[in-house]
């Protein structure tokens, strides 16, 4: 009893405040050359109707003649202060650490959230700082990219070299300075942040198991919390950075979290500002690369996607690449929905090659076992001879999006626009299938052992599993496959996909490939090549362990850590672990 007395009298009392001082690199020095700052008003189109102000650290270093590194700040107008009890000084430390050459020569980027101006002395403005920064999906990063970047770049030369140029902030300018970099790692590589806004406010409180199931990123990430951050509505600042550091660190970034005492301020963030610019500009010469080998514990999305192979172009300058499907010698056969074109690629030679013309805007394609060739043109179900061209309408008067075709001879099909799903018998017989709660009918597959029926739905993040009943119809339905999904609707936008002998499921998605275990959940996300929308994937090569995307006007392939099955033959898939 009396040590437990004594603990509680000294769990009652009041913590030992920490101090922060500042360091050598915050202050001025004499021989120091100092930078200037201009300032200008931005009026935004992708935040439309919003006015910011930014500010330009130029330091004297700085030559026309010679790019300059980048580092974006958010809240730039409490960032690039210098006077006063509670300044960050950035700019004094920028002109410390560039002048002993801990980083390179750097043009500071300082930027307001955006307020848009009432149309009355009586109404009130509309912040825009939550929707800007605390929001998922690359809408800042398009921002930063597609008007600040190059109206700095007006005046000044700046790198376009991503190893370059670094992201930052504090609260919720930090979360939006990591998404920046997550959402365009060709463009920031370097992040720092300061009391990281990782809750949910606007669903940043997913990025931990994003972090840990997406393929790693080219990101270096300098991190700092106090333990007395903020534990409101949304969640634990303290937990929740802590949650992303772990995830990180399990995923093989190369980070740094600096842990502190205080809460949801800027007393210790300042006083370490300098400690994390000089790490995260440490190696400013070596380029941050994907590391593709952490060590510890593993990576499930490394055990699939081949580190040694990312995205290799197969074919580009099409409309909408689309549907492609295995041939059983090997080829492989896509579409051009826009073109009406169906393209070859050759097995041996791996020449692309068009194949058949006017197409009526022809969508998915499967070969059956007899090596027919199945498409989903824009108004009836039709197979294709591979000599001629020649097409043979099936079923009529129907608008298909994506094809399956079993074993037997029978086949499924989705129409999309009209939300039903198709079964069609070997003699020819057509059901309309009991698919309650589909509502945009996509890609549509069978599991490898063709027990279940899984359609894609578009419209959600739900890939539906059926099984399939000795009459081809379907019952027992569920949204079983949860997909992530993006920060600008519930769509996950779901599209082709195929399968592998383990029965993992790979589904094409806005965010990537998404790569789905037995039990229904997504266990990675392969990396997007800077490509338009994902809209098919399927498993080809010599041992079936090369991946095919159809992904806007390109077509690309990897190799794989894991085997495909050819659509026209039966394997029972292992017991899943549980």
């Amino acid at each position: 009893m009396r040590v437990l007395a004594s603990f509680l009298l000294l769990a009652s009392l009041p913590l030992l405040a920490v101090e922060y001082p500042l360091t050598r690199d915050s202050e001025p020095h004499p021989g120091v050359p100092e930078g200037k700052i201009e300032h200008f008003t931005w009026t935004s189109k992708i935040f439309p109707g919003t006015e910011r102000g930014v500010w330009i650290y130029v330091p004297a270093q700085y030559k026309a003649s010679e790019p300059a590194a980048v580092m974006v700040f958010q809240d730039g107008g409490r960032m690039h202060q210098t006077e006063g009890a509670n300044a960050w000084r950035t700019p004094i430390v920028l002109d410390n650490l560039i002048h002993e050459k801990a980083m390179p020569v750097t043009i500071g980027i300082f930027i307001d959230p955006g307020v848009m101006p009432a149309l009355k002395e009586d109404e009130r403005e509309r912040y825009n700082r939550s929707y800007e920064y605390d929001g998922m999906g690359d809408r800042y990063a398009r921002f930063l990219i597609e008007e600040i970047l190059p109206e700095v770049g007006r005046k000044y030369n700046l790198t376009d070299d991503p190893n370059l140029r670094g992201i930052g902030g504090s609260s919720s300018g930090g979360i939006a300075a990591f998404t920046a970099a997550w959402e365009r790692p060709d463009t920031f590589r370097r992040v720092l942040m300061f009391v990281g806004s990782f809750t949910n406010l606007r669903g940043g409180d997913v990025y931990p198991g994003l972090i840990r199931k997406v393929e790693p990123k080219p990101l270096k990430v300098w991190m700092q919390d106090g333990e007395h951050d903020l534990n409101i509505y949304s969640g634990s600042w303290f937990m929740a950075n802590q949650d992303v550091h772990s995830a990180l660190a399990y995923a093989g970034y190369d980070v740094e979290f600096v842990i502190g005492q205080e809460g949801h301020n800027n007393k210790h963030g300042r006083s370490v500002l300098p400690q994390g610019m000089r790490w995260l500009w440490s190696d400013w010469k070596k380029p941050i690369e994907a590391n593709h080998t952490p060590k510890g514990e593993r990576h499930f999305v490394l055990e699939f996607g081949d580190p040694a192979s990312q995205w290799e172009l197969v074919s580009e300058g099409h409309g909408l690449t689309e549907g492609p499907a295995l041939a059983p010698n090997g080829d492989v056969y896509f579409t051009d929905v826009r073109k009406s074109q169906i393209w070859k690629i050759d097995a041996k030679t791996e020449k692309v090659s068009l194949f058949k013309e006017n197409t009526n805007h022809t969508n998915g394609l499967m070969f059956s076992k007899d090596g027919t060739l199945y498409g989903c043109r824009a108004d009836a179900i039709v197979t294709i001879d591979l000599k001629s061209g020649a097409e043979t309408v099936v079923v009529p008067d129907v608008h298909p999006n994506d094809v399956a075709v079993t074993a037997k001879g029978d086949f499924y099909f989705t129409e999309l626009g009209e939300g039903k799903v198709w079964n069609v018998s070997a003699k020819g017989e057509k059901h309309l299938l009991d698919t309650k709660g589909v509502e945009k009918p996509n890609g549509v597959l069978l599991s490898p052992d063709e027990s279940l029926l899984f359609v894609a739905d578009y419209a959600n993040r739900w890939v539906w599993s059926y099984q399939i009943q000795p009459d081809g119809t379907v019952a027992n339905g569920q949204p079983f496959y949860h997909l992530e999904v993006g920060d600008y609707s519930t769509r996950s936008r779901a599209d082709g996909m195929t399968v592998s002998d383990t029965g993992h499921l790979l589904v094409a998605t806005e965010m990537g490939v998404q790569i789905c275990d037995q039990p229904g959940r997504v266990v990675g996300v392969l990396a997007k090549p800077n490509a338009g929308p994902f809209t098919n994937v399927v498993f080809a090569g010599p041992d079936l362990e090369t991946l095919y995307l159809t992904a806007g006007d390109k077509v690309y392939r990897r190799h794989m850590r894991m085997k495909g099955v050819k659509p026209w033959e039966t394997v029972k898939p292992p017991k899943p672990g549980l």
